[in-house]
Order: C-alpha cells, then structure tokens, then sequence
C-alpha cells in the first residue's frame, strides 16, 4: 500500500468557498492510501503529462502534432479563433491544457504569419469560470489581450444546417478561421455515449444556450449527437474550420496531443481511445459494492475526480455507460425528469442511481452547477457552515441543502459516515494525478477484482462497444 496521492489545492474562484476555509483534506483521514491506474492495469500507456520532463513535454508533442497539419490557407493579417472550453482545465491541474492553447498560437504564427490570433473559451452555467482560467494561467498576456471568455448567454448568430437553424456564439465565429482545441477525456459519457464525443463542443461550449439545451433536456443523451453533428458539417462552420488539436487523456494522465485538419478522423481515434482506457477503470468502479464517497475538488459536484472519472459517472457506475444497448443511463438532466418525487424512476428503462454510494462526505466542491440531484438520491454530509451557505445562495442549487446536513469538521463528518453507512470502505474524489485515494479496504477489493475486469473488458467488452460504433475490432492496431 502506497502513501496518498496529494491532490491539487484549493482553488479561489467566485464558485466557491475560500481555499483557507477548507480545514482538513480527505486524504489526510486515517486509513487512506492509494491505488495507481498502471498497477491496476499494466498495460496502461506511459503519459507524458505528469512525468519527469515535465509541462515542456506536453509542447514537444504538440509541435509533433502539429507537424502534419496545413495552415497554408491562413494568410498574414488573417484573424484566427482558438476555441477551447473551461473543463480543459481542471485536467491534472489544468496547466497542460494552457501549454497546448499557447503552443497553438506558437505556432500558428510562426507557420503563417499571423498575429492575430485570440482565445475563446467557453462554458457551461458557471458564465465567468474561463475568465479565471485565462487569468490563472497567463494566458490573457501571452494572448496580447485578445483572450474572452464566452458563455451560453451570449449573443448568437444562426447557422444553417441539415435538420433546421441552430444557434451559435457569434464571438466564436467571429474570425477568419477557428481551431478546436480540446481533450479526449470521457468526462459526461453518460450524456454523449462517447459518440461524436470530439465534436461536442460544437453543440455545447460554442453554442448558445438554447441549442445546447436541446443536448440536455429536449432530445436526451446519443439523440442530442445530432445537433453538435449538424452544426460542425454546416457550410457556414465548414468555410471557418481550420483544424483541430486535442490532449488525449487516459485516466493515468496525458497520453500526447493529436492534431488533424479532418475532425472526423480525429474523433473516431478519439473514440478508439476512450473506450480502451477509460473503460476498464469505469468497469472495475462498477464493481465496488459497497462504500463513502469523498468530494474533495475545485469542480462542481458531479465533475469531481477520482481515478480519471468524474463522480457524476460513478452514480451510473451500476450501468455499464458504453454500452448502447443500455438506452439511458441513472443521471442526466433528461432522465432527472423521470424520478417521482420519492426519487424512484418513473419507467423501469432508467437504471437507479449507483446502490454502491452509501453516503456522500461533502469536503470541498463548487456550486454553480444544478447538483440537488445528488443530494436528494444520496446521504450527504457538507463539512462546514460556509459550504451550505454558499450553496444555499447559489440560484442552481437552492434545494442542495435541503437534503444534505452539515459537519462542523471533516473529522466530524466521517465518524458520522462510517457508523450510518456501515462501511470503512472509501473513494475520494480529489482529482489525485496518476491513480486514487482510497481507503486500504476498497484498495484491495480493487485489486482483487482488477485482472477479471481487465479481461472481460479486453474480451468482451471492447469489442462490442466498438462494433455498437461502426468499427470492426480486428480492423484496428491497438
């Protein structure tokens, strides 16, 4: 058993409490220690990003990357929109995130002679998070001020597609040229089924927010695949597309970057990849029977991190979220509708949120992101009086409390947990880089359970997943 990871620390933002007012961090409870992705499944890939080169890895590889796309389109004086979006950089500290957004512009400029080149960032329903960002990591000076955060709110401008008018950001495509960077990490396969998953942005970070809101609650999880789809392959969106670069991730870390002018292309890599990697740590979390969970990120509440995957994953982990033969999954914004006020869902196609999640130590996440699902479905203790406040004044999260106590202290708060939840078996969802803080009796039943999953996923599993997609298994180099 191996010491702690040490999570990234608190982070000051108007979405959350003030890093000081976080007492105690999880991982320092007795009990705990930790669990590398590698040692679970050994043929996870060598990452470049944590490791001993350092940030300056992540650069050499997108200049690598980059080496194979044309920009002889972009001419001197021509204005290009870098277009990223704010869950980049929440990724093993987010710092990789940034070093490829300013590789970009490197070399971008370099090769064709333009400098005017500018940053947008968009998000979700926190509307100021990428202004942080952009400030955090310098990227408003190394961009010359041409670096803006966009929200959904903003003004649109319509685009033309196949299946009727949609609406995007109009400071997205108010360029010449725009380039999509983004990452390959799995993040809400529980809406997206890790289909189109590298053109999704085209249809939530860049979009306004009533086109977007038909990914979340009008047509529901792969159906909504269409809207991003349609908005990308618009004759409007084609004419301004450049290329594309993306971090791809493992749940160890960054694996390289990829770059291409054919998204698609790109994206079926991007899916390949995915499935393979992220599929076996999902399938043996869906394997724990039993257990406390521990919030302990600056991220809302369903996109805290423990092993590569986000808890809002976890709370489906009872249902294998890869698997297109499984219609809906346990959380969406669209199935959230079907639960009776006893929180039972209302057609026996929506599977129970994870039974696995005894109760739910809330230690340290934001608001700003509607979470009350979780709390009326789980037990959950908040540690600290500031926390349900800031909750309590939070207009997407007014019912958070409602079903959630508070814990004075951290110490307070797991003593509680153990005794109601009856289990000394815990996960920690910290963002931890490279593996997960866990308590040693989860830590052995994962190990324990490990090789079986390794093999059903390699087997089984991944075939399938791949064949529901259109590609053929033995048809690929893996």
């Amino acid at each position: 058993m191996k010491q702690p990871i040490i999570p990234i620390e608190p982070r000051s933002s108007q979405y959350g409490i003030v890093p000081g007012m976080v007492k105690k961090r999880m991982y320092q409870y007795d009990n705990i220690t930790s669990l590398m992705i590698k040692d679970l499944f050994a043929d996870t890939p060598d990452v470049i990003y944590p490791s001993e080169q350092g940030i300056s890895s992540v650069k050499q590889s997108a200049l690598k990357a980059l080496e194979n796309v044309d920009m002889s389109f972009i001419k001197p004086g021509d204005s290009v929109n870098i277009c990223c979006s704010h869950h980049g950089f929440t990724m093993v500290g987010g710092q990789p995130y940034a070093e490829l957004i300013k590789a970009l512009r490197d070399v971008i400029s370099e090769r064709t002679g333009t400098d005017n080149i500018r940053i947008r960032a968009g998000v979700g329903l926190r509307f100021r998070e990428t202004e942080e960002y952009i400030k955090r990591y310098g990227l408003d000076t190394y961009f010359k001020g041409k670096a803006k955060g966009v929200a959904p709110i903003d003004e649109g401008i319509p685009i033309e597609t196949e299946i009727g008018t949609l609406y995007g950001l109009k400071a997205i495509y108010d360029a010449d040229w725009i380039v999509h960077c983004h990452n390959s990490d799995v993040r809400e396969v529980h809406f997206h089924r890790q289909v189109d998953r590298a053109v999704k942005p085209f249809g939530m970070s860049y979009a306004r927010i009533e086109t977007r809101s038909t990914y979340h609650q009008n047509l529901g999880p792969r159906a909504a695949n269409f809207v991003a789809r349609a908005i990308f392959g618009s004759e409007f969106v084609q004419s301004k597309f450049a290329f594309a670069a993306f971090l791809e991730m493992s749940p160890a870390g960054v694996i390289s970057v990829d770059a291409d002018n054919d998204l698609m292309a790109l994206n079926e890599r991007m899916l390949i990849s995915g499935c393979r990697y992220y599929g076996k740590i999902m399938t043996l979390l869906g394997e724990i029977d039993e257990c406390i969970v521990g919030l302990d990120f600056p991220c809302p509440v369903p996109y805290v991190f423990a092993a590569g995957v986000i808890y809002a994953n976890f709370a489906g982990a009872n249902c294998d979220l890869f698997d297109l033969d499984n219609a809906l999954a346990p959380y969406t914004w669209y199935t959230e509708a079907f639960y009776n006020k006893d929180s039972v869902p209302l057609t026996s196609k929506i599977p129970p949120v994870n039974p696995a999640i005894k109760m739910v130590v809330h230690n340290y996440a934001w608001g700003g992101y509607p979470s009350a699902f979780f709390s009326k479905h789980i037990p959950t203790i908040v540690v600290g009086r500031e926390q349900a406040d800031l909750f309590n004044k939070d207009s997407q999260n007014l019912e958070y409390m409602k079903y959630g106590v508070i814990a004075d202290h951290l110490d307070t708060a797991m003593e509680f947990a153990y005794k109601q939840a009856k289990t000394d078996k815990v996960i920690i969802f910290d963002g931890a880089v490279g593996g997960v803080n866990i308590s040693t009796s989860l830590a052995e039943l994962l190990i324990e359970k490990a090789p079986a999953v390794n093999k059903k996923v390699d087997e089984e599993m991944l075939p399938k997943w791949l064949k529901q997609r259109g590609i053929d298994i033995n048809s690929i180099k893996l």
